[in-house]
Protein backbone atom coordinates (compact mmCIF):
# COMPACT_ATOMS: atom_id res chain seq x y z
CA UNK A 1 0.00 0.00 0.00
CA UNK A 2 2.88 2.28 0.89
CA UNK A 3 4.81 1.94 -2.59
CA UNK A 4 1.56 2.46 -4.28
CA UNK A 5 0.97 5.87 -2.96
CA UNK A 6 4.28 6.93 -3.47
CA UNK A 7 3.67 5.55 -7.02
CA UNK A 8 0.33 7.95 -6.87
CA UNK A 9 1.66 11.19 -5.61
CA UNK A 10 4.79 11.78 -8.30
CA UNK A 11 2.01 10.96 -10.43
CA UNK A 12 -0.88 13.49 -9.27
CA UNK A 13 2.06 16.37 -8.72
CA UNK A 14 2.97 15.57 -12.68
CA UNK A 15 -0.87 16.08 -13.93
CA UNK A 16 -1.43 19.24 -11.83
CA UNK A 17 1.64 20.73 -13.14
CA UNK A 18 0.46 20.39 -17.08
CA UNK A 19 -2.82 21.32 -16.56
CA UNK A 20 -1.82 24.91 -14.70
CA UNK A 21 0.54 24.81 -17.82
CA UNK A 22 -2.36 24.37 -20.01
CA UNK A 23 -4.59 27.08 -17.97
CA UNK A 24 -1.34 29.77 -18.28
CA UNK A 25 -1.80 29.19 -22.44
CA UNK A 26 -5.02 29.94 -22.10
CA UNK A 27 -4.91 32.44 -19.94
CA UNK A 28 -2.18 33.90 -22.54
CA UNK A 29 -4.42 33.23 -26.22
CA UNK A 30 -7.16 35.23 -24.59
CA UNK A 31 -4.63 38.05 -23.78
CA UNK A 32 -3.18 38.22 -27.10
CA UNK A 33 -6.88 38.19 -28.43
CA UNK A 34 -8.07 41.15 -26.63
CA UNK A 35 -5.29 43.61 -27.38
CA UNK A 36 -5.94 42.69 -31.23
CA UNK A 37 -9.64 43.99 -30.89
CA UNK A 38 -9.33 48.06 -32.13
CA UNK A 39 -12.61 49.76 -31.16
CA UNK A 40 -13.76 52.66 -33.84
CA UNK A 41 -13.18 55.80 -32.43
CA UNK A 42 -16.17 57.55 -31.19
CA UNK A 43 -15.30 60.86 -34.04
CA UNK A 44 -16.04 58.66 -36.78
CA UNK A 45 -19.65 57.52 -35.53
CA UNK A 46 -20.69 61.10 -36.49
CA UNK A 47 -20.47 59.57 -39.94
CA UNK A 48 -24.56 58.86 -39.50
CA UNK A 49 -24.76 58.53 -42.91
CA UNK A 50 -22.14 55.41 -43.36
CA UNK A 51 -23.90 51.46 -43.52
CA UNK A 52 -20.76 50.25 -41.72
CA UNK A 53 -17.90 51.37 -39.96
CA UNK A 54 -14.82 48.97 -39.17
CA UNK A 55 -10.89 49.43 -38.56
CA UNK A 56 -8.55 47.15 -38.90
CA UNK A 57 -6.04 49.12 -36.43
CA UNK A 58 -4.56 50.99 -39.11
CA UNK A 59 -7.41 52.17 -41.26
CA UNK A 60 -10.28 53.10 -40.62
CA UNK A 61 -13.46 51.15 -43.37
CA UNK A 62 -16.43 53.34 -44.21
CA UNK A 63 -19.04 52.00 -46.64
CA UNK A 64 -22.02 54.25 -47.28
CA UNK A 65 -24.52 54.36 -50.10
CA UNK A 66 -24.19 57.70 -51.20
CA UNK A 67 -27.47 58.77 -50.97
CA UNK A 68 -28.41 62.10 -49.54
CA UNK A 69 -30.31 62.12 -46.33
CA UNK A 70 -32.24 65.51 -47.66
CA UNK A 71 -34.85 66.44 -50.75
CA UNK A 72 -32.92 67.32 -53.57
CA UNK A 73 -34.22 67.84 -57.58
CA UNK A 74 -32.31 65.07 -58.86
CA UNK A 75 -34.24 62.08 -56.97
CA UNK A 76 -36.35 60.12 -59.46
CA UNK A 77 -39.75 62.13 -59.06
CA UNK A 78 -41.70 59.07 -57.75
CA UNK A 79 -38.92 59.27 -54.23
CA UNK A 80 -40.26 60.69 -51.38
CA UNK A 81 -37.05 62.87 -51.19
CA UNK A 82 -38.06 64.42 -54.38
CA UNK A 83 -38.48 68.29 -54.20
CA UNK A 84 -38.75 70.38 -57.08
CA UNK A 85 -36.14 73.36 -57.46
CA UNK A 86 -35.84 76.60 -59.62
CA UNK A 87 -34.31 80.17 -58.52
CA UNK A 88 -30.58 80.68 -57.95
CA UNK A 89 -28.05 78.39 -56.50
CA UNK A 90 -24.45 78.76 -55.45
CA UNK A 91 -22.51 81.89 -56.04
CA UNK A 92 -26.01 83.51 -57.64
CA UNK A 93 -26.10 81.27 -60.51
CA UNK A 94 -29.39 80.92 -62.17
CA UNK A 95 -30.10 76.90 -61.46
CA UNK A 96 -30.20 74.65 -64.39
CA UNK A 97 -30.75 70.93 -63.65
CA UNK A 98 -28.16 67.98 -65.65
CA UNK A 99 -29.76 65.51 -67.10
CA UNK A 100 -28.44 63.07 -64.66
CA UNK A 101 -30.01 61.81 -61.43
CA UNK A 102 -29.28 60.20 -57.85
CA UNK A 103 -28.60 56.75 -58.49
CA UNK A 104 -30.59 54.00 -56.08
CA UNK A 105 -28.23 51.20 -56.16
CA UNK A 106 -24.83 53.04 -55.45
CA UNK A 107 -22.11 51.95 -53.26
CA UNK A 108 -19.02 52.91 -51.74
CA UNK A 109 -16.17 51.96 -49.12
CA UNK A 110 -13.67 54.34 -48.05
CA UNK A 111 -10.45 53.08 -46.47
CA UNK A 112 -8.85 56.04 -44.48
CA UNK A 113 -5.57 55.77 -42.21
CA UNK A 114 -6.84 55.66 -38.47
CA UNK A 115 -3.68 57.59 -37.45
CA UNK A 116 -3.23 60.37 -40.19
CA UNK A 117 0.18 62.08 -40.34
CA UNK A 118 1.84 64.73 -42.92
CA UNK A 119 2.82 63.14 -46.37
CA UNK A 120 6.60 63.48 -47.07
CA UNK A 121 5.63 64.38 -50.67
CA UNK A 122 1.58 65.79 -50.97
CA UNK A 123 -0.20 63.99 -54.12
CA UNK A 124 -3.07 65.64 -55.59
CA UNK A 125 -6.37 65.25 -55.37
CA UNK A 126 -8.06 62.82 -58.30
CA UNK A 127 -11.20 62.93 -60.20
CA UNK A 128 -14.06 61.77 -58.17
CA UNK A 129 -14.41 60.79 -54.55
CA UNK A 130 -11.71 62.70 -52.30
CA UNK A 131 -13.70 62.29 -49.16
CA UNK A 132 -16.76 61.46 -47.66
CA UNK A 133 -19.23 63.59 -45.55
CA UNK A 134 -21.11 62.44 -42.07
CA UNK A 135 -23.97 61.55 -44.47
CA UNK A 136 -22.11 59.46 -46.53
CA UNK A 137 -22.42 61.65 -49.66
CA UNK A 138 -18.77 61.54 -51.58
CA UNK A 139 -16.84 64.95 -51.37
CA UNK A 140 -15.34 65.86 -54.38
CA UNK A 141 -12.36 68.56 -55.51
CA UNK A 142 -12.56 72.19 -57.02
CA UNK A 143 -13.22 70.80 -60.58
CA UNK A 144 -15.29 69.76 -62.79
CA UNK A 145 -14.69 67.09 -65.22
CA UNK A 146 -11.86 67.55 -67.00
CA UNK A 147 -9.95 69.81 -64.60
CA UNK A 148 -11.75 72.65 -65.32
CA UNK A 149 -13.13 75.65 -63.03
CA UNK A 150 -16.26 74.97 -61.08
CA UNK A 151 -17.60 78.50 -62.78
CA UNK A 152 -20.49 76.69 -64.87
CA UNK A 153 -20.94 73.94 -62.92
CA UNK A 154 -22.03 75.39 -60.10
CA UNK A 155 -25.35 76.33 -61.95
CA UNK A 156 -26.16 72.93 -61.91
CA UNK A 157 -26.08 72.30 -57.74
CA UNK A 158 -29.06 71.50 -56.39
CA UNK A 159 -30.88 73.61 -52.90
CA UNK A 160 -28.15 71.81 -50.77
CA UNK A 161 -25.39 72.53 -53.59
CA UNK A 162 -24.95 68.98 -54.20
CA UNK A 163 -25.57 67.66 -58.03
CA UNK A 164 -24.82 64.23 -59.49
CA UNK A 165 -22.33 62.68 -61.90
CA UNK A 166 -23.35 60.96 -65.25
CA UNK A 167 -22.99 57.72 -63.33
CA UNK A 168 -25.33 58.99 -60.90
CA UNK A 169 -23.16 59.21 -58.42
CA UNK A 170 -24.15 62.37 -55.98
CA UNK A 171 -21.60 64.70 -54.42
CA UNK A 172 -20.56 68.07 -53.10
CA UNK A 173 -17.77 70.40 -54.42
CA UNK A 174 -18.81 72.80 -52.19
CA UNK A 175 -20.27 73.57 -48.56
CA UNK A 176 -22.85 71.24 -48.20
CA UNK A 177 -25.61 73.43 -47.16
CA UNK A 178 -28.00 71.26 -45.65
CA UNK A 179 -24.77 69.74 -42.95
CA UNK A 180 -24.25 73.41 -42.24
CA UNK A 181 -28.12 74.14 -41.59
CA UNK A 182 -28.67 71.23 -39.62
CA UNK A 183 -25.41 70.70 -37.62
CA UNK A 184 -23.68 73.75 -37.68
CA UNK A 185 -21.35 75.78 -39.92
CA UNK A 186 -18.17 74.94 -37.25
CA UNK A 187 -19.30 70.89 -36.90
CA UNK A 188 -17.36 68.08 -38.37
CA UNK A 189 -18.70 67.73 -42.24
CA UNK A 190 -16.36 64.76 -43.10
CA UNK A 191 -12.67 63.05 -43.55
CA UNK A 192 -10.72 62.80 -46.31
CA UNK A 193 -9.32 60.17 -47.86
CA UNK A 194 -6.06 60.66 -46.50
CA UNK A 195 -7.78 60.67 -42.91
CA UNK A 196 -7.56 64.21 -41.65
CA UNK A 197 -11.31 65.95 -40.34
CA UNK A 198 -13.08 68.29 -42.82
CA UNK A 199 -14.68 71.09 -40.66
CA UNK A 200 -17.15 73.45 -42.07
CA UNK A 201 -16.81 77.38 -43.21
CA UNK A 202 -16.64 79.11 -39.38
CA UNK A 203 -13.97 78.67 -36.05
CA UNK A 204 -15.03 80.11 -32.59
CA UNK A 205 -17.97 82.13 -33.81
CA UNK A 206 -16.02 84.00 -37.18
CA UNK A 207 -15.21 82.97 -40.99
CA UNK A 208 -12.04 80.56 -40.60
CA UNK A 209 -8.93 82.49 -42.07
CA UNK A 210 -5.48 81.74 -42.08
CA UNK A 211 -5.56 78.25 -44.02
CA UNK A 212 -2.58 76.86 -46.00
CA UNK A 213 -2.11 75.68 -49.61
CA UNK A 214 -4.04 72.56 -48.52
CA UNK A 215 -7.03 74.59 -47.48
CA UNK A 216 -6.28 73.57 -43.28
CA UNK A 217 -4.44 74.04 -40.48
CA UNK A 218 -3.43 72.23 -37.25
CA UNK A 219 -5.22 73.14 -34.08
CA UNK A 220 -7.79 71.85 -30.94
CA UNK A 221 -11.42 71.40 -32.54
CA UNK A 222 -14.56 69.73 -30.11
CA UNK A 223 -13.77 65.93 -31.62
CA UNK A 224 -9.98 66.88 -31.13
CA UNK A 225 -9.67 69.06 -28.39
CA UNK A 226 -5.23 68.45 -28.30
CA UNK A 227 -5.31 69.70 -31.37
CA UNK A 228 -4.91 68.00 -34.73
CA UNK A 229 -4.18 69.61 -38.86
CA UNK A 230 -7.99 69.49 -40.72
CA UNK A 231 -9.16 70.77 -43.70
CA UNK A 232 -12.00 74.02 -44.27
CA UNK A 233 -14.80 74.04 -46.58
CA UNK A 234 -15.36 77.82 -47.34
CA UNK A 235 -17.31 79.35 -50.19
CA UNK A 236 -14.22 80.50 -52.13
CA UNK A 237 -11.71 78.41 -54.57
CA UNK A 238 -10.51 75.90 -53.45
CA UNK A 239 -13.65 75.34 -51.56
CA UNK A 240 -12.63 71.89 -50.16
CA UNK A 241 -9.26 71.11 -50.67
CA UNK A 242 -6.28 72.88 -51.88
CA UNK A 243 -2.98 71.88 -53.59
CA UNK A 244 -3.53 67.87 -52.76
CA UNK A 245 -3.77 65.80 -49.70
CA UNK A 246 -2.22 66.72 -46.15
CA UNK A 247 -1.40 63.35 -45.36
CA UNK A 248 -0.70 59.99 -47.54
CA UNK A 249 -4.39 59.42 -49.22
CA UNK A 250 -6.58 55.68 -48.47
CA UNK A 251 -8.47 54.42 -51.30
CA UNK A 252 -12.19 54.61 -52.49
CA UNK A 253 -14.04 52.10 -54.03
CA UNK A 254 -17.41 52.00 -55.34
Amino acid sequence: MKKSLFLIIPILGILLFLACSNSDDNSDSGTTLATSTTTVPAVYQKIYGATSITTDGTYVTIKTNGQPDHKSVYYPTNNVKYEAFSGTTFGGATFRQNPNSISLTNSFTFKIPLHPVVASTHSATPMGAIGVSINGVPLFNQYAAGGSPLTNEVASFDQYRGHPTGTHMYHYHVEPLYLTQTKGKEALMGFLLDGFPVYGPEENGAAVTGLDVYHGHTGATVDYPNGIYHYHITNSDPYINGNGFYGTPGTVSN
